[in-house]
């Protein structure tokens, strides 16, 4: 069944190459994706998929059905479409996205045999307020067997874990006055945010090594000869877990009241994107997946084992059920996701071939489990373990 899986992907590489082509030559920001999505549907409806949209109350997200002819486990592909601002497709979604597609038409040609039915979730704006959280949070992965995606990079890598994140802004308000005439009227709201960072500097010394601070003013006056009576600035604060972020928190919290106190402003914060939790890795999926790998002939000394990248609202979806998020090397060269090096070349015919291989692991990997009641009872057992856990 997997060669047959694998012959449907080929058949229609020649399509799932254009449209990534095209969403990665049209990058739009997070709930932008017209464009991205509308293709990703149409592509779902031509492969004989039901269709939601939009979905989960957000304009540019879609559900994708298909349900075999028998019952059985659900398995999730997650497809992600959004760009990042000026780069563009710098993270390799418009790669993403088509390896959940083209994954799910796959395994689409032998699921009548095995039974169960295959979800292809499309989730907008990863990179800023993810529609994973959502969609999370109002339950709707509390009923699928496990999740799958995989995500473009320089090298083969096991799912691994992911950075718990909280987006925090800081506002501070002062008074504003002549900066030469009377300065001694004003109350100056950026230097209220200068403390700021200068007490999270003097902070980070006394963090875990895994905890991450880093910031950018967003607001600081308007002409130099002005006391700035408004100032502003945005942070992500990260860590390994969700309950050692929270705590992360509150100090940065208390480093704002302390500034706000010393220059006699005052401040009000807010969460400017969604929290993101850590990623827990289901170790028999990622297991799975790897066999697969190997299987398609990546050498196993080739296959790193995960790191952290940063956060995935993907962790969100990892404490309904369970996930993986593993890499799949698509450039040859050493560029870091992000940059205009790793965008130019996630756009080469290389790129396209990895994204292919790597939809034939994501859909041997679902097959694998639909066919084996004994590894999708192992695969619920870990989850539920490894979710008690970090409770």
């Amino acid at each position: 069944m997997k060669q047959q899986i694998a012959s449907t992907i080929d058949l229609h590489a020649p399509s799932f190459t254009e449209i990534s082509r095209f969403i990665g030559e049209n990058p739009e920001l997070g709930h932008e994706e017209w464009k991205a999505s509308a293709r990703l549907i149409e592509a779902l409806k031509e492969h004989g998929f039901t269709v939601q949209a939009p979905y989960a109350g957000i304009p540019t997200a879609f559900l994708g059905t298909y349900a075999a002819s028998k019952p059985g486990p659900t398995v999730a592909f997650l497809c992600e479409y959004d760009a990042l601002p000026e780069l563009g497709h710098a993270c390799g979604h418009h790669l993403i996205c088509v390896m959940g597609l083209a994954a799910a038409v796959g395994l689409k040609a032998v699921i009548d045999q095995l039974g169960g039915t295959i979800r292809v979730y499309g989730t907008p704006a990863e990179e800023t307020k993810g529609a994973k959280v959502d969609m999370a949070a109002a339950g709707l992965f509390n009923d699928v067997d496990f999740a799958l995606m995989a995500h473009p990079y320089y090298a083969y890598e096991k799912s691994g874990s992911s950075l718990a994140m909280d987006a925090l802004e800081f506002e501070f308000f002062g008074k504003a006055a002549h900066a030469a005439a009377s300065p001694y009227e004003g109350v100056n709201a950026l230097d209220a945010v200068l403390l700021l960072f200068q007490s999270i500097g003097a902070l980070r010394q006394q963090l875990r090594s895994h905890a991450r601070i880093h910031g950018i003013i967003t607001e600081g006056g308007k002409a130099p000869n002005i006391i700035p009576d408004y100032a502003a600035a945005q942070f992500y604060i990260r860590s390994a877990n969700r309950p050692y972020t929270d705590e992360t928190v509150q100090k940065v919290i208390r480093c704002a009241e302390g500034a706000a106190l010393q220059t006699g402003c005052t401040m009000k914060w807010s969460n400017y994107e969604y929290s993101y939790d850590e990623l827990i890795t289901n170790t028999p999926l990622s297991d799975t997946f790897t066999r697969n790998l190997v299987g398609l002939g990546i050498p196993e000394n080739e296959i790193e084992y995960g790191k952290d990248h940063g956060s995935l609202d993907l962790g969100n979806v990892s404490r309904h059920c369970p996930a993986i998020h593993p890499y799949v090397k698509v450039v040859d060269e050493k560029h870091l996701l992000h940059t205009k090096e790793f965008r130019d070349l996630a756009m080469q015919p290389r790129a396209f071939e990895g994204m292919l291989l790597g939809a034939k692991a994501l859909a041997f990997t679902a097959y694998d489990v639909l066919a084996d009641p004994a590894l999708l009872q192992s695969v619920r057992d870990e989850f539920e373990r490894s979710v008690n856990a970090a409770e």
